[in-house]
C-alpha cells in the first residue's frame, strides 16, 4: 500500500494525490500537520533514502531558515524529535510503499509506483512507436 504524506497548502502534494487517483492506485493519505510523523515513520522513510536526512529536510522552508541551532550537530534522536515537533522542516510530499520512496513530486520518478505490468505495457508501446518512426 502506498502512503502519501502531505501538508494542506502544498501544490506538489495535490499533484501527487491527483496522479495517484488518476492511476487508480490505492493509497493512504496522512496530513503531517494534523498527524505528525512518528519517530518510527521517520526512521522507515530514512531507511529508504539514498542520502539520509538531507533528502528529508526542507532547506528552503521558513522553519529551517529560522532555526537557531546547527542541524548537523544534532544526534539522530534529537533530529527525530525536531521533525516530530516541527513538521514544516520536512520536504513534501513523501510518497512511499515498502520498497520505494519519492520525496517531492517528480512526474517521471512517480511512475515507479505503477505496477510492473503497466510499466512493461507502456515500454512496449514506446518501442512500437520508435519502430514506426524509424520506418517512416
Amino acid at each position: 500500500m502506498i502512503t502519501l504524506y502531505v501538508s494542506p497548502s502544498c501544490t506538489s502534494c495535490r499533484k501527487a494525490k491527483a496522479w495517484l487517483e488518476e492511476q487508480k492506485l490505492p493509497f493512504t493519505e496522512k496530513n503531517i500537520f494534523h498527524e505528525p510523523l512518528t519517530k518510527q515513520e521517520i526512521k522507515q522513510i530514512l531507511s529508504l533514502t539514498e542520502e539520509g536526512t538531507s533528502e528529508l529536510i526542507s532547506y528552503r522552508s521558513q522553519a529551517y531558515q529560522s532555526l537557531t541551532l546547527d542541524i548537523e550537530e544534532l544526534s539522530m534522536n534529537e533530529l527525530l524529535d525536531l521533525f516530530t515537533e516541527q513538521p514544516s522542516l520536512i520536504r513534501r510530499p513523501i510518497i512511499m510503499d515498502n520498497r520505494r520512496l519519492q520525496i517531492g513530486y517528480n512526474e517521471e520518478e512517480i511512475r515507479c509506483f505503477l505496477p510492473r505490468e503497466v510499466r512493461e505495457i507502456e515500454l512496449a508501446e514506446i518501442h512500437r512507436q520508435l519502430a514506426i518512426a524509424e520506418l517512416a
